[in-house]
This record gives structure tokens, C-alpha cells and sequence, in this order.
């Protein structure tokens, strides 16, 4: 078992680990118990009631974080002609098409989305094994295949992410900064709630939402009632 320092120990007294919060009461904590030096990261994570061995049971997509994530977001764009010219204009960090594969299958990768239109997907194709491990391979289902390479470029500028299933059905997003405020961070959490919410499985059966936690950086995990996101979210909590 890790050992924690005398920092985190007194933090962690301050959240009950037998009980589950409210969507506030757990936001508001969160913000108290970030001690760190530097602007934390706050994260959400969920186990799902879901089986994404089978592919009617994989839940992906995305969401643009009315907040932003307080992240400066550097995008990747494989286009060609106008679709370049469209990309840099609507403020695209790297460009490009042959040259940019090339500059990534040399291990040059410093942006943080790729994007790229359905054209470039032979190219891009061959980098699976660089960017699938990372997270990074443009896929249709995420918005990062697309003809509209402006407004996604914009999008993602803004604070648009990605969530999607791990193999034991667990989503882990960051929603934004400790500085936010709970408030703000309440808007982040909603709109991604929202989304994993609508974005259920017709094939998912029983409780969708087993688990739900809160965290920040250097923080603890602080337990949400499912049911309380739940209530919420209708506008009853």
C-alpha cells in the first residue's frame, strides 16, 4: 500500500470515505482539499453498467465543457489545400499532410487532439500504433474525422473533450482547474454528465451509472451518489 505524506493524511480527514456526496457538497470539498502549490487538475471518474467486451456496449463521444478545461490546447490537423488553409485560420497549432505523418512516425508529437479529414485517413491510418496508444488517432465517433476541420479545430480550442470506456468500463475526464471554482465546475460537470448520460447503450442493462468520484490532482477520491448525479441532473437535487 502507498504511504502518504502528513499533507494529504490531514486533507483526507476532511472527506468522509464511508458516505457519498452530492454533486455540490462533493465539488465544494474538492475545491477546500486542494492544498497544492499549483492549479490542480480536477477529475471525474465513473464505472459504468456496461460490458465493453461487446461493441453494443461501448460508450464513447464528446463534449464541449462550457467552462473550458483551463488547458491550453494544442491541435494537429492532416488536411490538405483549403481544409489546411481552413484549419491554420481557425488556429490550428500544426498543419499538415505527408510531412506531418512523416514528423510523427519520427516520434515528433506535440499536440494534445489530432484531427484530420476522411482523405487523409490512408495516411493517417499508418500512425495507429504511434497515436492509438496515446489516445490521439483521429476516429469518427469522436469528431476528429471530419470535412468541418474550422469548427473542430474551434471546439476543442474552447474545451471540448473526449470520453469513452476503458476495458473495465471506467471513464476518467478532467473538467477543468481548481481556480474555477465550484460553480463553474459544476457547469463542466453537468454538460459531461449529460453527454455519458445520453450516450447510453440501448444494450446496457440494470443501473448505468454504478460509480461516480471526484478528485483533484494531489487530492483524495471523493464519492458521488449516482442517484443524487441522477436527481440533479433531472433538476430535482
Amino acid at each position: 500500500m502507498a504511504k502518504h505524506g502528513k499533507r494529504y493524511v490531514e486533507i483526507a480527514k476532511l472527506v468522509d470515505r464511508t458516505r457519498e456526496y452530492t454533486p455540490r457538497e462533493a465539488m465544494e470539498l474538492a475545491v477546500q482539499t486542494a492544498r497544492a502549490k499549483f492549479d490542480e487538475t480536477v477529475e471525474v471518474a465513473l464505472k459504468l453498467g456496461v460490458d465493453p467486451r461487446h461493441a453494443d456496449q461501448q460508450v464513447r463521444g464528446t463534449v464541449v465543457l462550457p467552462e473550458g478545461t483551463g488547458k491550453a490546447v494544442r491541435v494537429a490537423v492532416f488536411a490538405k489545400g483549403e481544409k489546411a488553409r481552413e484549419a491554420e485560420q481557425a488556429g490550428a497549432d500544426v498543419v499538415g499532410a505527408e510531412e506531418l505523418v512523416a514528423e510523427v512516425q519520427n516520434g515528433r508529437i506535440d499536440f494534445d487532439v489530432a484531427i484530420a479529414t476522411p482523405d487523409m485517413m490512408g495516411l493517417v491510418g499508418r500512425l495507429g500504433r504511434i497515436l492509438g496508444p496515446r489516445g490521439l488517432m483521429p476516429n469518427p465517433k469522436a469528431g476528429t474525422v471530419t470535412m468541418e476541420v474550422a469548427k473542430a479545430v474551434r471546439e476543442f480550442k474552447a474545451g471540448k473533450v473526449e470520453f469513452r470506456t476503458s476495458r473495465e468500463a471506467g471513464v476518467h475526464v478532467p473538467i477543468g482547474k481548481v481556480s474555477f471554482g465550484p460553480e463553474r465546475l459544476l457547469n463542466n460537470f453537468r454538460a459531461l454528465m449529460d453527454a455519458v448520460v445520453r450516450a447510453r447503450p440501448a444494450a446496457a442493462k440494470g443501473q448505468y451509472l454504478r460509480r461516480v468520484a471526484i478528485s483533484t490532482t494531489m487530492g483524495p477520491g471523493i464519492k458521488v451518489s449516482p442517484q443524487s448525479v441522477t436527481e440533479w441532473l433531472a433538476g430535482e437535487g
